[in-house]
């Protein structure tokens, strides 16, 4: 969090803080971060943490984590635990303000009594379905209509309590505002505050059937907490009124400021919890941490790092206006960390067999391969040589193409590390693949040393065929193959998932050294790829990102 604090730039909303602090409006700093614990953290609501963590650390205040559990339908203690691991994962911390929304139903209920005895509150018998019948709610040229607006208030807190004590079903009555059927924004024209819902909340059991929408709890749980600031995102612009509206009408002990900013939207990604809900029921991905998901947990597990991702928030910034990110940057900001801290491992994912022929059956020799060849300091580890090796089989041609430098028919190769080596017989199957090459190795030319007059464009990597492993490798990309999931229609989302989002290779050929690995450990695969040992799957490795980089930083 200080990383962020220092490195990144002002931004409208910082802006807006200082001129409140100028002009005495506040004289401290005090954020929320109000996740709903019916899902997991994904990458857009990393954007929101950032912001309302990084804010408070910016001017030296605090900062709140409280579950916004006003709405019991999905709401579970399963994702209350999963957003606490993933805050902390990236670095952030609460200290002792840790609240729930449900704290505060009590107040909540309070200050809607207190809104009924000031005549700003009614009790209305319209049914959802009449709600959005243009007879009630009206259009931009005619006024909504509410036959119980004129409900006496003694009858109004009458009908509240029974409300609450459960006399009533479902849908027959609501509590709504007392604000302006005539509003050109439809969030004044008496939105609803209470709704009844028989239904057991996670943490209150069955003592309420009654829940505050969020429109009306979240302005006073920010107020009971000493907010000064609440950012929240885009969509929230237009309820700014009827927050402002809330706290200026209930007795509530300070004057909280929403301030708005854009969502993070990505491409070939969908943010939507409700999908990705709907993707982990159904079975088409492998849980909330699917390596594919964009879920905080997801990310974590295929081997992105909590400082890449803080990276990306950053370099996204913070704006007004929706946009669309490139994923392409988020891949950047992992590739660019782990090509300079990710250990460099041998392995083979489609190999081709490779007799030395001038090589002696029962020698073994170890060349000194470094860990990272920009890091001296990290050391090398020793990689045995035998007889009898793997190369990887787009390493071979038989018919090469213009400017192929690697093996082929009567060519010469350098061995990563180790020595030139000349193709000699290639022994094929009857299907015309490739069963083994024979080679000669030049032992002038160990551990890499030069040879006058030669010149050798190719290097490849390689295994000794006796002392490989095996491990399965996914090979993990874009879940979407869409670009843009904004312009998809919610319902055929399914229909735009890549089937290639996920490829399963078995019996990798893999170095010893990566046998040893510990979950989550991640490595470069040399001329590969960037992976991560699977923290769920046993000698399994995530591909985290390829090596290419086709995003323009």
């Amino acid at each position: 969090m200080e990383d962020i604090k220092e490195t990144r730039a002002s931004n409208f909303i910082w802006d807006a803080i200082e001129d409140d602090l100028a002009q005495g409006n506040y004289t401290s700093v005090h954020t929320r971060f109000p996740p709903e614990p019916n899902g997991y953290l994904h990458i857009g609501h990393c954007k929101a943490l950032v912001i309302d963590f990084g804010t408070a650390a910016r001017f030296g205040g605090k900062c709140n984590l409280r579950m916004d559990d006003t709405n019991p339908a999905k709401e579970d203690t399963e994702y209350v635990d999963a957003i606490m691991e993933d805050i902390r994962w990236l670095g952030f911390d609460w200290e002792d303000r840790f609240f729930y929304g449900s704290d505060y139903f009590e107040k909540d209920y309070e200050y809607a009594v207190e809104l009924i005895k000031k005549g700003l509150a009614y009790v209305c018998e319209l049914t959802a379905e009449e709600f959005r019948d243009p007879k009630y709610c009206g259009n931009l040229t005619t006024p909504a209509v509410s036959p119980w607006r004129d409900r006496p208030i003694e009858e109004s807190l009458d009908l509240f309590e029974r409300m609450k004590n459960g006399e009533f079903p479902e849908g027959k009555y609501t509590l709504r505002a007392k604000i302006d059927l005539a509003s050109g924004n439809f969030c004044m024209r008496d939105p609803v505050l209470y709704r009844i819902r028989y239904i057991e909340h996670h943490r209150q059991g069955s003592k309420w059937c009654i829940y505050p929408m969020y429109d009306f709890a979240h302005p006073i749980q920010d107020a009971l907490e000493g907010i000064s600031h609440s950012l929240c995102s885009l969509e929230y612009e237009i309820h700014r009124p009827l927050y402002d509206w809330v706290i200026e009408n209930c007795s509530v002990p300070s004057r909280p400021r929403q301030i708005e900013f854009a969502r993070l939207n990505m491409t070939n990604t969908v943010m939507s919890k409700r999908f990705l809900r709907h993707l982990v029921e159904s079975g088409l991905v492998d849980g909330w941490d699917d390596p594919r998901m964009p879920t905080l947990c997801g990310l974590r597990r295929r081997g992105y790092t909590a400082a890449s991702i803080l990276d990306f928030c950053s370099r996204i910034g913070i704006s007004k206006a929706n946009s669309m990110v490139d994923i392409g940057l988020l891949e950047h900001c992992i590739r660019e960390e782990l090509n300079n801290t990710a250990p460099r491992r041998i392995a083979i994912q489609n190999p081709i067999r490779i007799i030395v022929d001038n090589y002696p059956a029962d020698k073994v020799e170890y060349f000194d391969i470094p860990n990272h060849p920009q890091h001296p300091e990290l050391g090398t580890r020793r990689v045995p040589f035998t007889k009898e090796l793997y190369i990887e089989a787009s390493d071979f041609a038989m018919v090469p193409p213009p400017k192929f430098f690697r093996l082929k028919p009567d060519s010469e190769v350098r061995l990563m590390g180790a020595y030139i080596m000349k193709c000699g017989e290639i022994v094929q199957n009857d299907d015309g693949s490739i069963k083994e090459i024979h080679t000669t190795v030049d032992f002038e030319t160990g551990n890499g040393n030069p040879v006058d007059g030669r010149k050798i464009k190719g290097t490849i990597h390689w295994l000794s065929a006796a002392y490989a492993k095996e491990a399965t490798v996914i090979l993990y990309d874009r879940l979407f193959t869409e670009e843009n999931m904004n312009e998809i229609d919610s319902g055929d989302y399914d229909r735009y998932l890549n089937p290639n989002s996920a490829v399963r290779v078995e019996k990798v050929k893999i170095e010893a050294a990566l046998a040893d690995a510990v979950p989550g450990e991640k490595f470069q695969f040399v001329r590969d790829g960037y992976y991560a040992k699977d923290t769920k799957n046993e000698n399994t490795f995530n591909r985290v990102v390829t090596l290419k980089d086709s995003f323009k930083a």
